[in-house]
């Protein structure tokens, strides 16, 4: 089976977001061909929430969890300790108070 690009991943989520209007940006850009991706949706009232993707065993499949929740300040922190273990990351920021950020979406697995 062929994986995706990383960086094939990224361009395809931020034009799914730019069709529903949702402002989103890469904040840091990491190995376009096979860095890990972390989504962090910040809703803009002071709190955000970040996203990575990991394999679940009991479904046997990879999905996105939440790694880290709560004040921006504290997913900020979240973010620069991954980026401390990985230095090939790269960082999404999805704005939307809505709280939107499509990773449930066909496709998007």
């Amino acid at each position: 089976m062929t994986r995706l690009t990383s960086r094939f991943w990224v361009d395809a989520y931020l034009a799914r977001l730019r069709l529903e209007n949702i402002p989103a940006f890469v904040v840091r850009h990491g190995d376009d061909t096979a860095g890990s991706v972390l989504v962090k949706l910040n809703t803009l009232d002071g709190n955000a929430c970040l996203y990575q993707r990991s394999y679940d065993l009991m479904a046997d499949k990879r999905a996105w969890s939440v790694l880290a929740e709560g004040e921006e300040r504290t997913v900020d922190e979240a973010v620069e300790r991954q980026r401390g273990f990985d230095p090939d990351i790269w960082v999404v920021e999805v704005e939307d108070r809505q709280g939107r950020h499509n990773l449930d979406a066909a496709g998007l697995d």
